[in-house]
């Protein structure tokens, strides 16, 4: 899809409904290539035509990949009558209305989050069958009296009978640790720990597969994923 109508285009960029994007356009709003265009049927060439809208360039990805920081108490949704999404967060100019959240991470989980509008980029990332490994480092609320490696190593038995698959386990200080699991079930590390009797106070994401948090993102902060981390991903 390197063509579109120019309305259809504005529209997914959340210039405004199908038709208040029409009257913008009526009203000789909207330029492409520096020309005003009044048609909303003008069929745009996205990777060769620049569009803008009261002289804003606007910017249509075919493709794009997005990390994201994600703040507690923001859900991993694209949309939700009563929380925040992580669609909320996304800035203006990289908004598009079919980007999605690939995964997910709990509420009350920050960090590391992929946002994309490709459906077989994150198909192939989050399947069962590719075994993607997952970073997090865990506080908990009391000391670690031991280092759980081995334990994690062997698989840890959830309270359900579930037999997790084998998993890193590092003490980095008395409260904290880096986990790695390469499956994710529902709140998989905070069952894990509980096992041993800790309680998770704070869960954050910190890599999906090679590619790490940036820690130059603040809480809430987004930026696109250079072409060297889309491609580690892609073969993860």
């Amino acid at each position: 899809m390197s063509k579109i109508r120019l309305d259809k285009y504005l529209t997914d960029k959340g210039v405004g409904s199908r038709k208040q994007v029409r009257e913008i356009i009526k009203k000789g709003k909207i330029k492409v290539d520096n020309i005003v265009i009044n048609k909303a049927n003008k069929i745009i060439d996205i990777n060769n035509e620049e569009v803008t809208y009261n002289e804003e360039k606007i910017v249509y990805y075919e493709k794009i990949y997005l990390m994201l920081n994600k703040p507690q108490g923001v859900i991993s949704a694209v949309s939700d009558n009563y929380h925040k999404t992580v669609i909320d967060l996304i800035p203006k100019k990289y908004y598009q209305s079919d980007i999605f959240p690939v995964g997910r991470l709990d509420k009350d989980t920050e960090g590391l989050l992929l946002l994309t509008n490709d459906g077989f980029f994150s198909h192939n990332l989050m399947s069962p069958k590719k075994h993607v490994e997952k970073a997090y480092l865990a506080e908990v609320d009391k000391c670690l009296v031991k280092n759980l490696k081995e334990e994690f190593e062997n698989g840890v038995q959830l309270a359900d009978g579930y037999v997790c698959k084998k998993a890193f386990f590092e003490k980095k200080s008395d409260k904290e640790c880096i986990i790695k699991i390469k499956e994710g079930k529902y709140h998989q590390i905070k069952r894990m720990l509980g096992v041993y009797g800790y309680g998770v106070v704070r869960l954050k994401r910190i890599s999906i597969g090679s590619v790490l948090l940036d820690e130059k993102l603040e809480l809430g902060e987004i930026r696109i994923l250079n072409n060297k981390e889309i491609e580690a991903l892609k073969n993860e």
